[in-house]
């Protein structure tokens, strides 16, 4: 009897972990920043050339005001996405991420010490909730599989 088989691709962890750690970093800065105005063109310019018509429909101003919506709805959807990955973590997995990387920043052993929970174990849980968060955000990164010639 043939049994079918597959190979799972295999996790690169220290890119995984710098990917969560990248998207909570960008999260808690979308929450702290206010988006940079970028000041548009309004004055008024004369010119020697005569004005040709082209497929321009709108002028520099609306061009920044809808470069600014775009950005905050991107904003916007970056902080939804990751709070509810957060959300769908366990009790203790949820607490360490908020108030590790969510809140002010905390150093772990100022986490682990609040919590209430052995350094080890705390680790093993952040390091679980980071892998939940990857796979939550579709961010994971997996190892490059080497092809050998023979």
């Amino acid at each position: 009897m043939n049994q079918l088989s597959f190979k799972l691709p295999e996790i690169d962890r220290f890119a995984t972990r710098k990917a969560v750690e990248e998207a909570l970093e960008t999260y808690q800065m979308f929450l702290f920043t206010v988006p940079e105005e970028k000041i548009p063109n309004v004055t008024q310019q004369f010119s020697l050339v005569p004005p040709s018509n082209t497929n321009v429909n709108h002028s520099d101003t609306e061009d920044v005001a809808i470069h600014n919506i775009d950005q905050e709805r991107f904003r916007q959807q970056h902080i939804k996405k990751i709070q509810k990955a957060v959300n769908r973590l366990s009790y203790f997995e949820r607490a360490i991420i908020i108030q590790r990387y969510m809140s002010d920043d905390a150093f772990d052993y100022e986490v682990y010490n609040d919590i209430g929970m052995s350094e080890r174990k705390y680790y093993r849980v952040k390091s679980r909730a980071f892998y939940k968060l990857a796979f939550l955000l579709k961010i994971e990164v997996y190892k490059e599989e080497t092809v050998t010639s023979q």
